[in-house]
């Protein structure tokens, strides 16, 4: 395994991943079987890369702004490492079903983590996503064609929509389900290890691995799983919603529990005791504790001034050392509740990040509410730097009813007259666009997690 950076972060890319790779692809031939591509290097490219992370045969590609969070670097690579074998060994055979690869990725992902850093770290990491999974059920309806499994294209649909947290989150479930059933997880590694050798090198389909599945665990097949009450094949791969089921996370119990004591206690007093807050050390706390903490009272957002006055007063100092993961979460809470004196530090990220996982959440949030002209004058200095794809979303989210120029050397459109932001935090601007692209599997903005490839 080699790693390739500009030279101005290659010390860092080593030092940051310094002999874990080969930890984890042990950890990962352990589970399910041979390596089968030689290589695993990993490529670290410019802020501006597109997504977070994807994976490719021998070669990985990163975005540069994760080195700055070693727990989402390390799960961020793991998670391409996991295609070596889901995705890339055994490949979906249509667009439709993605969570094949995503889905099965995600899972070997979170039985890698489980092995090297035990089952606490794992399960924090899980809630985070869950919590997320759950957030953009709020924002889209249940009912909604997207939170599918298996979603069926209409004609003109970009298959990049199902670059979504189902996909990912509700896919792992499912897997998580059949390991479920299975009755011991040893014995699901064992399956998987041998779903991997029965289809080397094929593309399938769901009913392939459910097949496979019955006949590897012929008593479940003869106890009629598939139709069992609420929790069918079928339901799952077809049916709207939540997944059915969900792993038991209480082994994160430890890690979780202080992160909701502290959302607690901010919402139950304005602002809380000085002297309650001293036994919460937030410096002390993993990157994925802050994130989720966050991420909960961002659910809980717009808070009263004196809150959010507190706990910039509290916080906004030790954010600003951690990472991007941190800082965004931080900055989204200063924008949805238009916190002025915090504002500079909006500036100075959207200045500094140009990756789409930073910029559109906070652009959304910048429109959403009344700080439209603050997101509209960081545009226009910062677009020349903007990866082209996400210049074009960044338009539509500024300026929905104008056309996005195609020729990206063209102007950019100029602000309406008379257009009002929308003042609803469940249909933001980008959503409407990518919706109206996106004909009926409607679409999401991918705001609330950061999704690798």
């Amino acid at each position: 395994s080699r790693v390739w950076a500009e030279p101005c972060l290659l010390s860092c890319a080593v030092k940051k991943l310094g002999g874990s790779v080969e930890r984890w692809l042990g950890v990962a031939e352990d589970l399910f079987g041979e390596y089968l591509w030689g290589r695993c290097d990993i490529v670290f490219l410019p802020p501006s890369f597109p997504i977070v992370a994807m994976e490719n045969p021998c070669l990985t590609f990163i975005i540069a702004s994760i080195l700055e969070s070693s727990e989402f670097l390390l799960i961020d690579v793991i998670h391409e490492i996991a295609h070596g074998w889901f995705g890339n060994a055994v490949t979906n055979a249509t667009w439709e079903e993605m969570w094949l690869s995503e889905g099965l990725a995600t899972y070997a992902q979170r039985r890698i983590t489980t092995e090297a850093y035990g089952e606490a770290f794992t399960c924090l990491e899980t809630v985070v996503r869950l919590d997320a999974l759950h957030r953009q059920l709020r924002l889209l309806g249940d009912s909604n064609p997207v939170s599918k499994l298996q979603v069926k294209f209409e004609p003109g649909v970009n298959p990049s929509t199902l670059m979504n947290l189902f996909t990912y989150e509700k896919g792992f479930c499912f897997v998580s389900y059949l390991s479920e059933l299975s009755g011991d997880v040893r014995r699901f590694d064992s399956f998987l290890k041998d779903y991997i050798s029965e289809f080397k090198f094929q593309s399938v389909v769901a009913q392939d691995l459910i097949a496979y599945f019955l006949r590897y665990f012929p008593e479940l097949q003869d106890a009629a799983v598939p139709q069992r009450e609420g929790l069918e094949f079928e339901r799952w791969l077809s049916g709207c919603g939540p997944p059915p089921f969900e792993p038991d996370l209480s082994a994160g119990g430890a890690l979780i529990g202080p992160v909701q004591e502290l959302c607690d206690l901010w919402r139950s007093a304005n602002p809380p005791d000085q002297q309650a807050l001293a036994t919460f050390d937030l410096s002390a706390w993993s990157t994925f504790q802050v994130v989720l903490f966050l991420d909960r009272m961002l659910d809980h957002s717009p808070l009263p001034h004196e809150v959010i006055a507190s706990l910039s007063a509290s916080y906004s100092s030790l954010f600003d050392g951690l990472n991007a993961e941190i800082q965004i979460r931080w900055l989204q809470m200063v924008v949805r509740n238009t916190f002025y004196p915090d504002l500079p530090r909006v500036r100075a990220f959207l200045h500094k990040h140009t990756s789409r996982m930073y910029t559109v959440p906070l652009y959304e949030d910048l429109v959403a509410g009344v700080m439209k002209c603050v997101a509209v004058e960081i545009f226009y200095q910062t677009q020349r730097r903007l990866h082209p794809n996400l210049r074009r979303t960044l338009q539509l989210i500024l300026f929905p009813s104008s056309s996005a120029p195609t020729n990206q050397n063209s102007p950019v459109p100029p602000i309406v007259a008379g257009s009002s932001p929308s003042g609803s935090p469940l249909q933001t601007p980008a959503t409407t666009a990518t919706a109206s692209a996106a004909g009926t599997t409607a679409a999401m903005a991918l705001r609330d997690v950061n999704v690798s490839a």
